[in-house]
């Protein structure tokens, strides 16, 4: 059976599409197209027009692909910005009008969605955390039952939008960015307690490009980012490298994705504050996510 999964994410819109015979899943294609959907949100509560516009194109290039390759069933959700805007029933309908169903998922159901999703990529063991880094949330899942995941109202796009960057960033800026991500998570994340846990397990796009970055691609390779360890040390120099650097340089490095050399300071700030919190020595990357925890329950 030919399914597909699709994420539609405050910055970033997704979609996997999948052969599954038993319970064995194999990729047959994957698109991504960074569009900033959510980039207004804070300013005016609204999907912004050329925004909107832009998002739905790109889903109706999701739709005309899933046509083409076969799709008999998929899932279509939206995460932190359609939760949010004012116009979301608006691209609903919109996307309705191009054969689209989306469906805005809550957040638990986003973070069981991604702890479900890690599993077939890096495991999962007692003890461990998942961090989703989007761009209007963060989640963080240490399971799928109650009290067991948190969403906190802060992303990539989000951070940015509170606290602006210079190109490049004032070493000032870069300070409060990181001070904020720390405020946020640790008071965010109170009821996992205080424990040390054993794993912190980041997914989505902030830390893939991590590992790409850590590993220097030129061409992007999930099987080589799934289970990459990026230290402690290494996460912070790469934050602050990072953050001392402008848009066009950090554009130039291998491993870094068009579109997102804006929002990884943000991103940086928001992993070292998450690893100093959970005491963790680093963080393991996994390439699936969301869009395999949809997936999975496809069907």
């Amino acid at each position: 059976m030919r399914i597909a999964a699709i994420d539609i994410g405050t910055n970033t819109l997704r979609m996997l599409v999948a052969d599954r015979a038993g319970g064995r899943i194999r990729t047959v294609a994957r698109f991504q197209r960074i569009v900033g959907m959510g980039r207004r949100l804070r300013d005016t509560g609204r999907i912004g027009e050329k925004e909107f516009r832009e998002s739905i194109e790109v889903l109706r290039m999701f739709r005309r692909e899933m046509d083409r390759l076969g799709v008999e069933a998929y899932r279509s959700c939206g995460t932190a910005c359609l939760r949010e805007a004012e116009n979301s029933a608006l691209f609903l309908a919109a996307a309705s009008d191009g054969n689209l169903d989306v469906e805005v998922i809550d957040p638990s159901e986003e973070g069981r969605l991604v702890w479900e999703g890690i599993r077939g990529s890096v495991g999962r063991r007692p003890g461990d955390i998942a961090m989703d880094i989007g761009g209007g949330s963060t989640e963080f899942t240490s399971g799928t039952g109650s009290g067991e995941s948190v969403s906190l109202p802060v992303g990539v796009v989000v951070l940015s939008a509170l606290l602006p960057l210079s190109d490049p960033p004032l070493e000032w800026e870069w300070k409060a960015v990181s001070l904020y991500a720390d405020r946020r998570i640790r008071d965010g994340t109170r009821r996992f307690g205080g424990r040390r846990n054993r794993r912190l397990i980041g997914t989505a796009g902030t830390f893939t490009t991590l590992a790409a970055l850590e590993r220097r691609m030129t061409r992007y390779d999930p099987d080589r980012i799934d289970g990459t360890v990026v230290s402690k040390a290494a996460a912070r120099r790469w934050a602050e490298r990072l953050a001392r650097m402008t848009d066009a340089r950090r554009l130039r490095l291998p491993g870094m994705e068009k579109g997102r050399e804006r929002y990884i300071v943000p991103g940086m700030a928001l992993i070292c504050s998450a690893i100093d919190r959970f005491g963790a020595d680093g963080v393991t990357v996994s390439d699936a996510g969301l869009l395999e925890g949809i997936l999975a329950g496809i069907g």
